[in-house]
């Protein structure tokens, strides 16, 4: 089994330097190591610690095509080499996405991932052979899921370092170059980068201040033709409406805009995307978001008005999210 622990990304570069997005390899490299660089966090020294206390495990099938993603062996784990991997990974608490499952280990997490990946899956373009980006990743859950559905290269992105480590504890048994998640955000990218076949941006828009700009830079990291998979919390209704929070949204200080589907698909329009159709438009139930042993805080109904599960705390709509899907012109 590959013993790949700390923050090293080479096999994944290694991989993008046979693509078309070889140009851009050392930039990313560079912007990495920038984030990882002294001062990066003051828990990654600990974060390090959990990786390297990770226990090999035998040999097993790799399940990336499932909801849990993960691994499973015909034989259970000695219960020592299973305590010492459940202790590792409770070290890299809270766990937002998933479920993971490695040799009997199941990873609860906050979010139920897999049924938003079961929202889209069959409406996205088939990402056999693509290069795929996904902006704001968390762990990397619905990387694995693209790997699995056969893309060719999955570069996840996202900035919260504890994020990162986690998905790095998965790597270390599941071990495939086609998959990173660099700590970086989408301001951290090379400026001239381009060329992805899918850029995934799920649970992000939401949290920009200018959701306009970051449709754009959406854009221009496709290819003309490619495809944006856009998921973000949406205002319920028809017409042209968008709610600007005035203050804390279901408790979260940085929610700036939920527009409704109709000003969400001008928007789309206006930052250079065409065939944008809506494929699905939910509300976040408890039973997606929620708190578990993996992640013990505060979740959704936590934050949901006690009488009435429509309204947040604060009297604003309940989240409902929508998934679009456009193409690059």
């Amino acid at each position: 089994m590959s013993a790949r622990t700390r923050f090293h990304f080479q096999p994944f570069f290694a991989r993008l330097a046979q693509t078309p997005l070889a140009p851009w390899g050392d930039a990313l490299a560079d912007a990495a190591r920038i984030r990882l660089g002294p001062g990066a966090h003051g828990d990654l020294a600990r974060w390090e610690a959990a990786l390297s206390d990770l226990p090999m495990l035998p040999d097993g099938e790799v399940m990336l095509d499932q909801s849990c993603v993960g691994i499973r062996s015909s034989q259970p784990l000695d219960p020592e080499t299973e305590r010492q991997l459940r202790d590792a990974l409770m070290r890299l608490h809270p766990w937002r996405k998933g479920p993971y499952c490695l040799q009997g280990v199941r990873i609860e997490t906050e979010w139920r991932s897999d049924w938003k990946w079961d929202r889209l899956a069959s409406a996205i373009a088939p990402l056999d052979g693509r290069r795929v980006l996904d902006v704001g990743c968390g762990n990397g859950y619905h990387g694995w899921r693209m790997l699995g559905a056969n893309a060719e290269l999955v570069l996840g992105i996202d900035p919260t370092l504890l994020f990162v480590a986690q998905f790095l504890a998965l790597d270390r048994y599941l071990a495939r170059d086609a998959l990173a998640v660099l700590p970086l955000g989408i301001e951290d990218l090379p400026g001239g980068l381009t060329g992805f076949d899918t850029v995934f941006s799920m649970g992000v828009l939401y949290h920009r201040r200018s959701p306009m700009d970051h449709l754009g830079e959406l854009c221009r990291l496709l290819r003309p033709g490619g495809e944006l998979v856009l998921e973000t919390l949406v205002l319920e209704g028809d017409g042209e409406r968008a709610l600007v929070p005035p203050g804390r949204y279901a408790s979260m200080r940085n929610v700036w805009f939920i527009p409704s589907v109709a000003a969400l698909s001008v928007w789309l329009g206006r930052c250079g995307f065409n065939a944008i159709r809506v494929i699905d438009v939910s509300r976040t139930t408890g039973e997606e978001q929620r708190s578990t042993d993996w992640m013990r805080f505060e979740s959704l109904p936590d934050h949901l008005d006690p009488n009435d599960p429509h309204r947040t705390v604060e009297g604003l709509p309940a989240p409902c999210r929508a998934i679009l899907l456009a193409e690059r012109r």
